[in-house]
């Protein structure tokens, strides 16, 4: 089993960049496919994008072409590379192992970390 928890959220202008990172603990994590979810203010949990181990990705339609998630398997992270942000992008963004096939979380949800957009 992996716990992940997330950090790197904050603050930022539109058109700004953030990185986020899930950081993993467990024997099975490279094996897992991983993937960063948000829930908007109002709004249900949706996916932004999965990487499977051998680093195979997928994205949102919001998040392609402005999103790059990748992973380091030595050092047990994914990050989540956002460019381009929108006011639209403000959300709390999960963390969470995946299944790979219909990217829904199969793991514990952490706390999150905030994304605010400012316009």
């Amino acid at each position: 089993q992996v716990q992940l928890v997330e950090s790197g959220g904050g603050l930022v202008q539109a058109g700004g960049s953030l990185r986020l990172s899930c950081a993993a603990s467990g024997s099975t994590f490279s094996i897992n496919a991983i993937a960063w979810y948000r829930q908007p203010p109002g709004k249900q949990r949706e996916l932004v994008a999965g990487i499977k181990s051998s680093g195979s990705a997928t994205y949102a339609d919001s998040a392609r072409g402005r999103f790059i998630i990748s992973r380091d398997n030595v050092k047990k992270m994914v990050y989540l590379q956002m460019n381009s942000l929108e006011p639209e992008d403000t959300a709390v963004y999960y963390c969470n192992a995946a299944d790979g096939i219909g990217w829904y979380g199969i793991g514990s949800w952490g706390q999150g970390t905030q994304v605010t957009v400012s316009s």
